[in-house]
């Protein structure tokens, strides 16, 4: 397989391993827990902080959890003011880095090689996060999109590209464009396995399920027809047809081969479905039932602007939201809820994680909100936001969706935008039928539904009075910040640094298993943590500089016979102390393996 070849890429190849692990610090008073709980990293998520060390921190928690990613990188206009540095141990990077312009702008001529060396390791920890039956959907434009499939090429394979989808961003062109109106975006969708991706159907409108009749009163309900013949050639797809009026069809057409094999099609016939016109002369067709077809309909790969949004309305939802009132100070670049009520209804369902780590202005955690309020499903968030507006506005739009906002006046809410072009003349009843549909589907979520005409541009608006305060969606978040790194070195010399017991529990499970660790309970006896098919883990720890260099910190006999008497199994133990009281020799006899802190926190699978 072709791979892309860049400036630092052998510095960053590996770069995600060497970044260290840090705590996930809860800052209670800008968190938003449930009604009377308390703040937990059980809960949605919103942390604050760069988001290479924030992934890795997920790590020992979510590793392999998170059932779906959606991710809106910079696009790298070279008007975005962002800055590559992420610290890269190798001096020729750093030299580098330090003669290039930083924060990135259009004249850098290796903006584009930067760009690369930021998403290389992101990927990497995005791709350990991602569950095997999930999917990461990444939002892009024509300034590296063809870059990014290279990449994801590389660190998520190939084979598992789903779709390159076209999101038609903008409702009207641009008359400033100097060549062509750019009106649509890329949305990039990956699998972690795609053979064990299982996506949903989008809801079949209105005017699809009008399409299905029942002329006939047939018990299975309304159907309509489709072509008994295909091209695709068929061994047993070449034979004559009486029709029940007494028509002889010599054949399908030329060139076509029919469906089925004979037998197979008057078994369909005796089963009534096989539709041979009013007359019953007509060349037969076969009938799909609507109870039948797959429920919904297949995604495809445009997404127009009616059905998903528009940069537009998502300025103005956020502005409102917000309580905005200079275009100043309107997040540059929001996307629309309903881009992000897309992505969930197709790769998620209402149980799952879904993680966002270029958070932006929240509508990740938004849509989120939305979904469960609309079905009652209990999906999860965890938003990453690197900049300082992290809780003054993505935060804060959460806070805002969940409690409800100040908002006097109509709430509006475009549900059609047509361009009524020639084209849409000439199909003037489908577009009559799709307005009906949306004015039956939406009339009751909205006071009142509005058609205008203007500027050659049909809009359908659904229009709610609000009097004092947009209701709430509901829900609850942890704000949280990172912490220092967790330095094992630090332990014995206690430090500020030092880890909390669950913090490090987390750390040397999933370093020692590559996996994470659900829950840790209490300190206990015999320190046990968690295990594995093959492997009981225990710590013995407290951040605790005097308790560190007591007795009390080494494995002795006392604890040595507690970790044989929970091991019902016979497994393999692994034990986590400063120090020990016997020889490693007895120890491997008892088939325990003694990991000595702060020096032998390492994969033990891999030894």
């Amino acid at each position: 397989m072709p791979t892309l070849d860049f400036k630092g890429k052998q510095f960053v190849h590996s770069h995600h391993l060497s970044v260290p692990f840090r705590e996930l610090r809860v800052d209670g008073k800008k968190s938003l827990p449930v009604k009377g709980g308390k703040p937990s990293l059980d809960d949605n998520l919103i942390i604050h902080g760069d988001n290479l060390e924030a992934l890795k921190a997920l790590l020992p928690t979510h590793a392999g959890k998170v059932d779906c990613i959606f991710i809106d990188p910079p696009y790298n206009t070279g008007n975005e003011g962002w800055c590559y540095n992420d610290n890269v141990r190798s001096p020729l990077m750093k030299e580098w880095l330090k003669k290039s312009a930083n924060p990135v702008d259009k004249e850098d001529l290796e903006r584009h090689d930067k760009w690369l060396c930021m998403m290389w390791p992101r990927l990497q920890l995005l791709r350990e996060l991602l569950a095997e039956t999930g999917a990461i959907v990444v939002t892009l434009d024509d300034n590296e999109i063809h870059r990014m499939r290279s990449l994801m090429d590389e660190i998520f394979g190939e084979e598992n590209f789903v779709a390159c989808c076209l999101w038609q961003k903008n409702y009207s062109p641009k008359s400033t464009a100097e060549f062509f109106s750019s009106d649509h975006d890329y949305v990039l969708i990956y699998a972690k396995q795609k053979a064990q991706l299982e996506i949903g159907s989008l809801e079949k409108t209105e005017a699809q399920e009008g399409r299905y009749k029942n002329p006939d009163a047939d018990e299975r309900g309304p159907w309509k027809t489709s072509d008994l013949s295909a091209r695709n050639s068929y061994s047993e797809g070449l034979y004559p047809i009486k029709c029940p009026g007494g028509r002889l069809v010599s054949g399908p057409p030329r060139g076509n081969y029919w469906r089925v094999s004979e037998t197979k099609f008057w078994e369909m016939d005796k089963d009534n479905r096989i539709w041979w016109g009013n007359d019953k002369n007509s060349i037969p067709q076969i009938k799909r039932f609507l109870s039948e077809v797959r429920e919904g309909r297949v995604p495809q790969t445009i997404w127009f602007y009616d059905d998903v949004g528009h940069t537009d309305e998502a300025k103005k939802e956020l502005k409102e939201i917000m309580a905005f009132e200079g275009s100043s100070d309107v997040f540059i670049t929001p996307k629309p809820t309903r881009l992000l009520e897309r992505v969930l209804r197709i790769f998620t369902d209402e149980n799952s994680l879904i993680l966002d780590s270029f958070a932006g202005s929240g509508t990740t955690a938004h849509a989120v909100l939305a979904a469960n309020a609309k079905d009652g499903g209990n999906r999860r968030f965890i938003l990453v936001e690197t900049e300082d507006y992290a809780d003054t506005l993505t935060a804060e739009r959460v806070r805002r969706v969940i409690q409800g906002y100040a908002f006097t006046g109509t709430q509006r809410t475009e549900l059609m935008l047509e361009k009524l072009t020639w084209t849409a003349f000439k199909k003037a009843q489908e577009l009559l039928e799709k307005v009906e549909s949306i004015e039956k589907l939406e009339g009751a979520s909205y006071d009142s539904v509005k058609k205008e005409i203007k500027d050659g541009v049909l809009t359908v608006t659904g229009e709610r009075k609000i009097k004092e305060k947009a209701p709430g969606l509901g829900g609850s978040f942890t704000y949280c910040e990172l912490g220092e790194p967790i330095d094992i070195e630090s332990l014995l010399t206690g430090g500020e640094g030092m880890p909390s017991y669950e913090s490090l529990a987390r750390y040397v499970f999933y370093t020692a298993t590559g996996r994470s660790l659900d829950k840790v309970a209490a300190p206990k006896a015999d320190g046990f943590i968690g295990e594995t098919e093959v492997f009981r883990l225990h710590l013995i720890y407290k951040p605790d500089k005097e308790w560190l260099r007591s007795n009390e910190a080494a494995l002795d006999a006392k604890k040595l016979e507690a970790i044989e008497k929970g091991n019902k199994a016979g497994k393999r133990a692994i034990v986590f102390a400063v120090a020990k009281f016997m020889s490693q020799k007895e120890l491997t006899s008892r088939r325990i393996e003694f990991c000595q802190l702060p020096y032998a926190v390492h994969k033990i699978l891999g030894d």
